[in-house]
């Protein structure tokens, strides 16, 4: 092999590897979301994170949209991030930006977070589409997985949460258990009860037992007295 096809095999491989490793690295970048899951008629607060600009360009700003079935959206005051709320005609939350005092570095970590709790009629699981702005160009989180679709196949998925069963509900079934255990306690303490020794019989048995040695103490000498 010559010099030059060496030369440009290694070159070759090279590149290869570096597209090999670039391509996770982008396909992972994301707006992420925790936690993942939202509790039917309960406040949560959760926190969307990025750990990317756009191209390395630093990140200036996070534009969230709220999904329907939301009853309220609280965001947190941060330091860091001035906040800006649109509402709709009917008072609740429809988007909420985070402007970065300063640009965050691409390479650095941003999260900013709000409190929500789900309403009486809200979906299985919540998508919060996510423009995030940078000094030079944006990235759009706003592709929702279809039914029967990975997300991970998405190229830009939006952060999205699901919705559990209410507390009440296991709380019931804690306090079915907690019912039953009363129940358990209390024939046990009847069935210990029902086993204890009776006093009376105690009194009776100890007494037969003082007559019984006395009568053979009695008889013991009596022999001896025979004997002599």
């Amino acid at each position: 092999m010559s010099r030059s096809t060496f030369r440009r095999s290694t070159i070759a491989v090279i590149l290869g590897t570096g597209l090999a490793i670039a391509a996770p690295a982008v396909a992972s970048a994301h707006v992420g979301v925790s936690p993942d899951t939202l509790t039917a008629d309960e406040a949560t607060v959760l926190t969307f994170s990025f750990t990317h600009g756009c191209e390395h360009s630093p990140t200036t700003g996070l534009r969230i949209t709220m999904p329907d079935g939301l009853a309220s959206v609280s965001p947190t005051v941060e330091a860091g991030w001035d906040i800006v709320v649109e509402r709709g005609d009917d008072g609740l939350v429809d988007a909420v930006t985070y402007a970065a005092a300063t640009p965050v570095p691409s390479d650095l970590r941003g999260a900013v977070s709000m409190q929500v709790r789900p309403g009486e009629d809200a979906p299985e699981s919540f998508a919060f589409p996510v423009e995030q702005v940078c000094e030079t160009g944006v990235n759009e989180w706003t592709e929702i997985a279809e039914e029967g679709q990975n997300p991970h196949d998405l190229d830009a998925p939006a952060p999205v949460v699901s919705l559990t069963a209410a507390a009440e509900e296991s709380d019931a079934g804690h306090a079915s258990d907690a019912g039953h255990g009363e129940s358990t306690a209390s024939d046990a303490a009847a069935s210990d009860a029902s086993e204890a020794p009776d006093p009376l019989a105690i009194a009776l048995g100890a007494g037969g037992l003082v007559a019984g040695v006395a009568a053979l103490v009695v008889a013991i000498l009596a022999y001896r007295r025979r004997s002599a």
